[in-house]
């Protein structure tokens, strides 16, 4: 990765480790959530349907900010040991504009897109 300062470069650790702060409390907070939840007693079925409800959300929710604080975790570990802001798939130089609006970007714009069809695809089938 061509950086023309280290500024960019704490600019960018910067942004990752506040938002593996943010996950961190996210995930404890749902986590917390939910044990209180569970501990409450349901009512009726209204209130056991809406309480499935947002345990299922939640879930979703906890499962996104998993995979998100692992993709920061390892965008973390190529910064310290180099590699960062290269694309994996193909190796160029993904654009500094790319990293500032998503620091954990692991693919260049044209190989993200690649992959995203080729999950649709996927998905339809």
């Amino acid at each position: 990765m061509d950086f023309g300062t280290q500024n960019h470069l704490k600019v960018l650790r910067d942004l990752l480790e506040y938002r593996l702060r943010d996950l961190r409390r996210d995930i404890r907070g749902a986590q917390s959530v939910r044990s209180d939840a569970t501990l409450s007693g349901v009512i009726d079925r209204k209130d056991q349907a809406e309480s499935e409800q947002t345990s299922a959300l939640a879930d979703a929710e906890e499962q996104r900010d998993w995979g998100e604080l692992a993709r920061i975790e390892r965008a973390l570990s190529r910064l310290d040991h180099g590699g960062y802001g290269d694309c994996l798939e193909c190796g160029t130089p993904i654009p500094i504009k790319r990293l500032l609006a998503q620091p954990a970007a692991e693919l260049c714009l044209a190989c993200q897109q690649a992959q995203e069809r080729k999950d649709a695809v996927a998905r339809a089938r």
